[in-house]
């Protein structure tokens, strides 16, 4: 799956990742953050989740754009052996998108446009 944030630049875009568990023993994953751009991309919440049995949870992944060109990683959820259960590894692609820019401030300068 490819999750898309898509804002102002400079400007933080929160998405949440929805995890479910539908085994009757308890999932615990590690998050990983890789790829060219993951160092733009955080998990606010820390990269260890725990999915009780037959529930779901969800995961906050943070974007904050520096550059205007589209930023991609990747998140990978692996799974920790918990009770003799390994639940299945999930990646999920992640991709920037700069809609607009909004001036940091504006400055109102006078000169003259020519001179002879």
């Amino acid at each position: 799956k490819t999750i898309e944030f898509t804002g102002a630049l400079h400007a933080t875009v929160v998405k949440q990742v929805r995890l479910k568990n539908p085994s009757s023993k308890t999932l615990m994953y590690n998050a990983i953050l890789v790829g060219r751009d993951a160092d733009d991309f955080s998990l606010p919440k820390g990269n260890s989740v725990t999915i009780a049995p037959k529930r779901q949870t969800s995961m906050n992944v943070e974007f904050t754009s520096r550059f205007l060109r589209p930023a991609e990683a990747v998140l990978l959820l692996i799974s920790k052996n918990v009770g003799g259960i390994d639940g299945a590894t999930l990646s999920f692609s992640l991709k920037s998108e700069v809609k607009h820019i909004e001036p940091a401030a504006i400055l109102k300068c006078k000169s003259p446009c020519y001179e002879l």
